[in-house]
């Protein structure tokens, strides 16, 4: 039960102060000029003020409630180093027991930072705070408790950006003499031209003291086709390292320090700089025979890939074309055939003949440069034919016939088709996971658009990844030497782009069969593939076969392991697996092509957790001592386990400015409760308080009167 005594004036509150002033003075009065009855009609007035004021008696049914305590437990990743996991069980195991013997007190307990390595925002500990006062009153809160090592990465500026006023106490992990290295990235390319080499720059930081001093430490650094470099290097001194880009798409390097007697953990002596390799702008000649539909499909494709230079040549007019016009009043551009296919051949990296035929523009000897170039230097044509491809000035009729998959039949096969994909195009990358194909296999037809014409050709070599009219080759895609070779035999693409009968996947299939005739890697059909999250590494294999061998994974300790691939859909082979150690991994497997390798790396993925590992009181200091708590170290000896532990003395207090102290915390007893009824009892109203205000009048008018 609580007592009070509430007030109700019957007039307004400036009128009773005005009352009470008078009164006073007037009794002063009386009492200065020692009049009778001064006191009993002082009494009286008090007492007519007091019946104005309303005075009423609350009388309330209280419930008290518990105090409440959050307990926030440090999961990140630097929590499981050394013996930090056993120092944090015990911590917990004797904190439980001694808020546990406290009487009116509820104990919240929440884990922290647990899934943070996944974000790259470090120690989120007050976030995690302020999740858990969503469901806390602030009037019940007695205080908080932090288990950390004191690497907490969102540490507010002020005390008062807490929201709350109650205490902070930090109990710590770790010890404060810890020692530790680690490696800090100050300069790396994000992109490099393949063939080329960018500078990385480096430094080596150290926390705390070494048993070995400011000795100079080892470097080992680790490039893909390279062997193991080993290079001195200073404390805190910038280190420059050549990364090579040998290939398009993602190149590593990494980075590896020495490990010093009595350091905290390893983990965080390894840096793996992370770069994309990329090709100079791709340079394609596109020669059209003639003008038609199609031609502004294969123009407006390439010029909008950024990575494509485009040299454009359309055949206006064929030599065949005698109309009499004088030749100083054609405005046409000569056809430079000999500096395109003789003197600068080697400067593209594909070719392409839209609907072109031999109509003696080229010089038979051109056509062979173009077979060499694709033999010998890794070159690249596609034939994109229709009807000109079956006839007597096809291409196949010329010296680059050596180079092509499939010869002409003589037949053109008009009719409505749809373009569908073969089963060995459901496993290529040109082909496969086109939007619309049909994904349960060849037997389903598409929902492209049709196609009315097709050339008929009889493949002799390549494969086959697409079929038209008849179930005819459509699209053959072919490696000869060197470089490439890709044969379209329809030039009713253009009708997809149109949106014809709802189209059809045109700019993803002549991109991809353009960028893999350019040696894409992404687009390669035997491809092997590594990646890594955490220490979880995943092994994909990319082929055209229907079985795959076994992949040997190599650790950064030399150890080798064959694991299996398991099939996840047609050309795709994928497995993923727990590795024991950070660092480097190598994957390498047998192809048909010969042996493919891949590189991941495995361990921390949020660096800003493991740049600093050593246990500090420093970054959480200024904040708990603003809020009156206390930071302990609960463990000061680094030679005992991590279950020896001494916790300060825990303790509920009402009303107490000091909550900390040496070898104790203290928690703020709020006193909060919950009102259950209340009853108001009238204290001076109805004929007892008439019958007072009477009777001190009459005992003045009496006294007044002898």
């Amino acid at each position: 039960m609580s007592w009070s005594i509430e007030f109700a004036p019957l007039v307004p509150v400036p009128l009773l102060w005005a009352a009470g002033i008078i009164a006073a003075v007037l009794i002063a009065v009386l009492l200065f000029r020692r009049s009778r009855g001064a006191i009993w009609r002082g009494l009286a007035l008090a007492a007519l003020i007091a019946a104005l004021t309303n005075p009423t008696l609350r009388e309330e049914e209280r419930e008290s409630l518990a105090n409440i305590a959050l307990v926030i437990v440090d999961e990140s990743t630097s929590q499981a180093l050394d013996k930090r996991p056993e120092q944090k069980a015990a911590i917990r195991a004797d904190l439980e027991k001694r808020l546990g013997g406290i009487k009116n007190l509820e104990v919240k307990w929440v884990s922290a930072a647990k899934d943070e390595a996944s974000t790259g925002q470090g120690t989120q500990l007050f976030a995690a705070l302020n999740q858990a006062l969503t469901s806390t009153p602030p009037d019940r809160l007695a205080g908080v408790v932090l288990i950390t090592d004191g690497q907490v990465h969102d540490v507010p500026k002020q005390a008062s950006a807490l929201g709350f006023d109650a205490p902070v106490h930090a109990l710590l992990t770790g010890t404060p003499h810890e020692f530790d290295r680690r490696i800090e990235t100050l300069e790396a390319p994000r992109y490099g031209l393949v063939g080329q080499s960018r500078d990385i720059k480096i430094a080596v930081r150290q926390s705390g003291k070494s048993p070995s001093g400011n000795a100079p430490v080892n470097l080992k650094i680790r490039r893909e086709g390279r062997p193991d470099e080993v290079r001195a290097a200073a404390l805190d001194e910038p280190v420059s390292i050549e990364m090579p880009f040998p290939h398009a798409g993602t190149n590593i390097l990494e980075v590896e320090l020495e490990t010093a007697p009595g350091e905290l953990t390893p983990a965080n002596n390894r840096a793996v700089i992370v770069a994309e390799g990329v090709r100079e702008n791709l340079r394609v000649l596109l020669v059209s025979g003639e003008p038609h539909a199609g031609e502004r499909t294969w123009r407006n494709l390439l010029k909008s890939d950024a990575a494509v230079d485009l040299v454009h040549f359309t055949i206006l007019r064929p030599p065949e074309k005698q109309d009499g016009t004088p030749i100083n009043q054609l405005s046409l551009i000569a056809f430079p055939t000999k500096e395109l296919f003789s003197d600068k051949i080697k400067d593209f990296d594909l070719i392409i003949f839209d609907r072109y035929e031999h109509r003696g523009i080229l010089q038979l000897a051109y056509y062979d440069n173009i077979a060499r170039y694709v033999e010998g230097h890794g070159g690249a044509v596609l034939v994109a034919a229709g009807d000109d491809y079956a006839g007597m000035t096809s291409l196949y009729r010329t010296p680059l016939s050596p180079i092509l998959p499939a010869a002409p039949t003589g037949r053109v096969l008009e009719e409505p088709f749809r373009a569908k994909i073969t089963e060995e195009g459901f496993r290529h990358p040109v082909t496969q996971g086109l939007a619309g194909a049909n994904a349960i296999g060849p037997d389903r037809p598409a929902t492209w658009g049709h196609w009315f014409r097709q050339a008929e050709v009889r493949p002799d070599r390549g494969r086959v990844v697409m079929e038209g009219a008849e179930n005819q080759p459509l699209l053959v895609l072919d490696r000869k030497g060197k470089g490439r070779v890709a044969l379209l035999t329809s030039d009713h693409a253009w009708l997809w782009a149109r949106g014809y009968e709802g189209g059809g996947p045109h700019t993803d299939l002549l991109r991809r069969l353009s960028h893999w005739l350019m040696k894409e890697p992404d687009l390669e059909e035997e491809r092997l593939i590594a990646s890594a999250r955490g220490l979880k590494l995943t092994v994909e294999r990319r082929t055209l076969e229907d079985t795959v061998s076994p992949v040997t994974i190599s650790a950064p300790g030399g150890e080798r392991t064959d694991v299996q691939l398991e099939k996840e859909r047609p050309g795709v082979w994928k497995t993923t697996i727990d590795v024991k150690l950070p660092g480097l991994y190598k994957a390498e497997t047998q192809a048909p092509s010969g042996m493919l390798t891949a590189v991941a790396h495995a361990g921390v993925v949020d660096p800003r957790e493991m740049s600093e590992v050593v246990a500090t009181d420093q970054k959480l200091k200024p904040l708990i001592e603003g809020t009156g708590g206390g930071i302990y170290w609960t463990r000061t000896d680094a030679t005992t386990d991590g279950t020896d532990v001494s916790l300060p003395r825990v303790s509920l207090m009402s009303g107490a400015r000091v909550l900390a102290g040496s070898g104790w915390i203290g928690l703020r007893d709020r006193e909060a409760f919950v009102t259950k009824g209340v009853k108001l009892t009238p204290m001076f109203t109805g004929f007892l308080a008439l019958a007072a205000l009477l009777a001190l009048m009459a005992m003045a008018w009496w006294r007044e009167g002898r």
